[in-house]
């Protein structure tokens, strides 16, 4: 009878151990799972956590580009909405709707210096103001600048104070890409005002031999006055009285019996890299741990 009893004692103490070691299992598989999970969530969190950071890093870079320019007016908070966005309309902002920004000073200090205002400018219909008869002056394309009412009209009064202010003084000097046609029209321009007409004019097709500035290139002409002294002077001071920049690296004089001077120079013009924007892009790794 004992060990019978001791033998179902001994069953029931089995049993209860597999129960206990099954359970065990159990919880130890959910604990497992639930471990995964929270590492999963962790790292999605944090990873989508660093996707927004970075995303209104950008957003707040890109705000303070546009509020710097000027182009469109001041959000209504730190940064443009993208419905803010959507109705910017550079063209149909005053220029005392962006303070303090790029644009603002251009048109107010850089268009009205008057050294650079004092350069002669190629008068045309679009400058002359018909109740003078003479050039616009700055405070006369300001003045019609404000008083326009449309879209449309301040667009061509914004255009104007780009052609006939002083502002159009910075791309005819320095231009913003190569245009060998229009560096010829100008030398022609300064051979005709110094009444002497070249016989022919062209690029040199060499290669510049001075060194440029970063962002800065050059192109080579070839110049080749024939006349007396005095027209070469008048060429040659022409040529140094131009806002764009003439290097006359070498030149050759060869003078004859009748008081002729024969001038063969090589000469550089220089112009601006071709502005461009690189977009750029930033790649987040799930797995990262930096």
């Amino acid at each position: 009878m004992a060990k019978e009893i001791a033998v179902g004692k001994r069953a029931k103490i089995s049993e209860a151990q597999q129960h206990t070691l099954l359970a065990v299992l159990i919880a130890s598989l959910f604990l497992g799972v639930a471990i995964s999970l929270i590492s999963y969530f962790i790292k999605q969190i944090s990873f989508n956590t660093k996707i927004i950071m970075e995303e209104e890093k950008q957003i707040a870079s890109y705000s303070e580009v546009i509020k710097n320019i000027g182009v469109c007016k001041k959000p209504n908070g730190s940064v443009y909405s993208s419905e803010e966005l959507k109705n910017c309309n550079p063209d149909g902002i005053e220029i005392s709707e962006v303070p303090d920004s790029l644009r603002s000073n251009i048109i107010k200090d850089l268009a009205s210096n008057s050294a650079l205002n004092s350069v002669p400018k190629e008068s045309s219909s679009n400058c002359i103001n018909p109740s003078t008869n003479k050039n616009f002056t700055y405070n006369e394309l300001i003045k019609a600048y404000n008083e326009t009412t449309t879209t449309e009209d301040r667009l061509a009064a914004s255009q104007r104070i780009r052609s006939c202010s002083a502002l159009r003084i910075i791309p005819d000097a320095l231009p913003a890409f190569q245009n060998e046609e229009a560096l010829l029209a100008s030398l022609n321009k300064l051979f005709i005002a110094s009444d002497w007409e070249p016989e022919s004019i062209s690029p040199s097709g060499e290669a510049p031999t001075t060194s440029v500035t970063p962002g800065v290139n050059a192109m080579s002409v070839r110049l080749s006055i024939q006349g007396g002294s005095d027209v070469t002077m008048t060429v040659l001071n022409s040529i140094e009285r131009s806002i764009r920049e003439f290097n006359i690296e070498r030149a050759s004089i060869e003078w004859s019996n009748d008081n002729a001077l024969d001038l063969n120079a090589q000469a550089t013009a220089y112009y601006m890299d071709e502005a461009s924007i690189i977009e750029s892009s930033k790649t987040f790794n799930l797995e990262s741990k930096k």
